[in-house]
């Protein structure tokens, strides 16, 4: 096991829960402070509903797929790797991890789209400022209190693990005011790693699925420099594998390149930085956790393709429109007769807005894929969805 760094996140030092509990090894095992966090969160409905969010594909047929659940795993896979190389907690960064996506409501962003606008006149809708809702006041698994009950640091990483935040959602401001999680400097490192073994997991886990779906190929990604010269390097150590193999190659090759390039260049500006505690990592003033000059650039060029090529593929924007017209729609229904929402969303309803359109919010951002399709049809009525892949 790799000896802790100084800069690490310490569970002996967390500033602690909000709630106080009951302490010791005897108390459900022998798991310091993130080892809880990360098992309520793999224990919680709402990372079991991630199975059936959207990634890429709206509700995919096809059984290899990936899925939010999939993806959150995949990028605790990364993250835990990154952590041990450079010393920091890995428990933290896994939790951070799975726990990431909670706050997407169903069929992706273009979900997120339509929830967005349809709560514009409530404070509209953002999910990383809902994970935190979601996980400080929805998750009701324990008889005391509201939510999971999860450390500040928890909280702290999830809310700023993009960087610090100058203008807060009305969701992500209540979470500060709650737990005063410092939003204008950075997190520590766990969340730094957290945020872009995301990066890495979705730029090169999409190609795949891509791939397998038939809206990308092999001849269409060797546009992008880094792939190129992925693709050659494989081709050269594998000459006569089949080009489905290959691509599996490609992708794994990829994210050790990017993990390799993150590792040795975080290094760097740590010692640059002259950061000894968590203390200094949150003062720096800038992200420590990151990739060399040319990797970003080769990166965000990657990211361009995979927008233009994939993401608003014709295809992925015909399945964007109808999941657009389901949250809307179940959004005006629910609105118009909230005595149609079930009754232990019904019994907790406000009366005044814009508690009202939150709680609607709440409860549509809450559902999988398939369940959103159902109560569409049980509420507003038949809906021809796009054929999945």
């Amino acid at each position: 096991m790799t000896e802790s760094a100084a800069w690490a996140t310490d569970p002996d030092r967390s500033k602690g829960r909000l709630h106080k509990e009951q302490t010791g090894a005897d108390i459900r095992g022998p798991r310091d402070a993130f080892q809880r966090d990360r098992d309520r969160i793999v224990h919680s409905i709402s990372f079991r509903r991630l199975r059936h969010k959207t990634q890429v594909f709206l509700a995919p047929d096809g059984d290899h797929f990936r899925v939010r659940l999939t993806h959150s795993l995949e990028v605790a896979q990364i993250g835990r790797t990154i952590a041990r190389a450079l010393g920091l907690n890995e428990d933290l960064t896994e939790a951070l991890c799975l726990a990431h996506d909670i706050g997407h409501p169903p069929f992706g962003h273009a979900g997120e789209d339509a929830l967005k606008a349809a709560m514009a006149g409530a404070g509209g809708f953002d999910h990383n400022g809902h994970t935190l809702r979601t996980l400080m006041l929805i998750e009701r698994p324990y008889p005391l209190w509201d939510g999971l009950n999860l450390t500040w640091e928890m909280l702290e990483g999830l809310a700023k693990h993009n960087g610090p935040v100058a203008h807060p959602g009305w969701a992500l401001a209540e979470a500060d005011a709650a737990a005063g999680l410092d939003l204008t400097r950075w997190p520590g490192l766990e969340a730094q790693v957290a945020a872009i073994a995301d990066d890495i997991a979705y730029d090169n886990h999409d190609i795949d699925d891509g791939l397998r779906a038939g809206l990308l190929s092999i001849d269409q990604l060797c546009a992008v420099p880094l792939v190129a010269r992925g693709w050659d390097a494989a081709r050269g150590r594998f000459p006569d594998c089949d080009e489905r193999r290959l691509a599996r190659e490609l992708v794994r090759s990829q994210i050790g390149t990017m993990v390799n390039d993150l590792i040795e260049e975080t290094r760097v500006r740590i010692a640059a930085s002259g950061v000894e505690t968590v203390e200094d990592v949150r003062a720096a003033g800038r992200a420590l956790v990151g990739f060399s000059d040319a990797m970003r650039l080769e990166e965000r060029d990657l990211k361009r393709f995979m927008y233009a090529n994939l993401y608003h593929h014709p295809r992925q924007l015909e399945a964007a429109a109808a999941a657009g017209q389901v949250v809307a729609g179940l959004f005006a229904a629910y609105r118009a007769d909230p005595a149609s929402m079930p009754e232990e969303w019904r019994e907790r309803l406000p009366t005044q807005e814009p508690a009202l359109s939150r709680h609607i919010a709440d409860f549509i951002a809450g559902m999988t894929d398939r369940y959103a399709i159902r109560q569409y049809e049980q509420v507003v009525g038949p809906i021809a969805m796009p054929e999945g892949f």
